[in-house]
């Protein structure tokens, strides 16, 4: 499926969440990784604010495009932000919904 460039140029964005690790698999405890570098992935929730409306996203990064040091409240920039759709089937049951991805995020607005 296509994804979308989101441009964030003019928002406020700040770290909602701490980056956790993006599991592949709650069971077995297996770190997703990025198909291309194969550098494990996290996710990090981010408040994205503007034109006066302000919401909370998951997006996941390569581990190696997040500073050490992000903790909730820190101002931040994304890098290379895009959404995707996607649908699949879990127990019988249809889901679909919007991923984001990012390249980077870099401490400091």
């Amino acid at each position: 499926m296509p994804s979308f460039k989101i441009d964030v140029s003019t928002a406020v964005v700040f770290v909602a969440t701490a980056p956790v690790p993006k599991l592949v698999s709650k069971q077995t405890g297996e770190v997703a990784v990025d198909r291309e570098t194969g550098a494990p992935l996290v996710t990090v929730g981010l408040l994205i604010s503007d034109e006066g409306e302000g919401n909370l996203y998951q997006v996941t990064v390569p581990q190696t495009g997040v500073p050490e040091s992000l903790n909730p409240g820190t101002p931040v920039s994304v890098i290379g932000l895009k959404a995707r759709d996607w649908e699949n089937t879990f127990n019988g049951q249809a889901r679909h919904g919007i991923s984001f991805r990012a390249v980077a995020i870099t401490a400091g607005a």
